[in-house]
């Protein structure tokens, strides 16, 4: 095996997830990431793995974080730590969903859907993907049957792999502005057994094939401020009596997103948080 540098942050749990979506853009040798909470869900770990020396002040540049995250970079012995890390990930339960790596078996009963981790963020290990899931989960228990649906900022395709589970029939896009997102949701696709998700790159709804394109669902896992950006093409992209799950947000940037919505005429209906993140439902008539 190639030598392997791991860079540990350590400090609050929250801004460190924020600070791992912000590595979609990716940086030179990275590998893989996993953040680990403490008992309280209060602080935790965010770890990256390098195939080169990390530079800290690049890292902290590209993640936002700051001197009050304490670091320490280490030479990990020659062993394969991408693998020893995901086994790190136990699988997660979201409703009658559950996300596991190929370390694990997967759960019984479950609608299970295999996501790596990997170069693209999503692998369920967070507040963010876990809500999306739950809350569609409560939607399909009302009796919701999306035909045509988005999963915009798919990262690893883990949310358009569920639906395509539970609604084999309907039409499914997964969108990212990361080429190599939609590269590895496209891989995910094939290992969970569902190709007829269409995986393509896009800087929000610029892209041929979401102008104008209407959507019974959409999932927007991303954060809260392209979440604001976007409003109106969300809202305008609903078909009437669709509906959009979005997350990605911290619970005190909550009312500021909802806010955005409410202001182009939908209902907006907030889920329980999970680890300080919050999911909003939003409702076209």
């Amino acid at each position: 095996m190639s030598t392997i540098w791991k860079l540990t942050f350590t400090g609050q749990s929250a801004p460190l997830y924020v600070a791992a979506e912000k590595l979609e853009d990716g940086l030179p040798g990275l590998l893989s990431w996993s953040i680990f909470d403490e008992d309280d869900a209060a602080d935790g770990a965010l770890e990256l793995l390098f195939d080169v020396i990390p530079d800290e002040e690049k890292v902290r540049a590209a993640t936002g974080l700051g001197d009050g995250f304490a670091a320490r970079c280490i030479l990990l012995p020659e062993e394969d730590w991408v693998a020893l890390s995901q086994k790190g990930l136990p699988p997660v339960l979201a409703g009658r969903f559950s996300l596991y790596g190929s370390h694990d078996e997967a759960p019984e009963d479950t609608i299970a859907i295999l996501i790596e981790a990997g170069p693209a963020f999503g692998t369920g290990h967070h507040g963010t993907t876990k809500g999306c899931l739950l809350a569609f989960d409560e939607l399909l228990n009302e009796g919701f049957s999306p035909n045509t649906i988005l999963d915009l900022g798919t990262g690893t395709g883990a949310l358009a792999i569920a639906a395509a589970k539970v609604l084999p029939n309907a039409s499914i896009l997964a969108s990212d502005i990361d080429p190599d997102s939609t590269a590895e949701t496209a891989r995910n696709c094939q290992k969970n057994g569902v190709p007829q998700i269409e995986a393509i790159t896009a800087e929000g709804f610029d892209h041929v094939m979401l102008v104008g394109a209407k959507f019974d669902l959409i999932f927007a896992n991303i954060l809260a401020e392209p979440l604001v950006i976007l409003a109106a093409e969300i809202v305008a992209g609903l078909n009437p009596g669709g509906i959009a799950i979005l997350s990605g947000l911290l619970v005190e940037q909550e009312a500021q997103v909802r806010a955005a919505y409410e202001e182009k005429g939908v209902t907006v209906e907030a889920r329980e948080p999970i680890e300080g993140w919050a999911t909003l439902v939003v409702r076209k008539d």
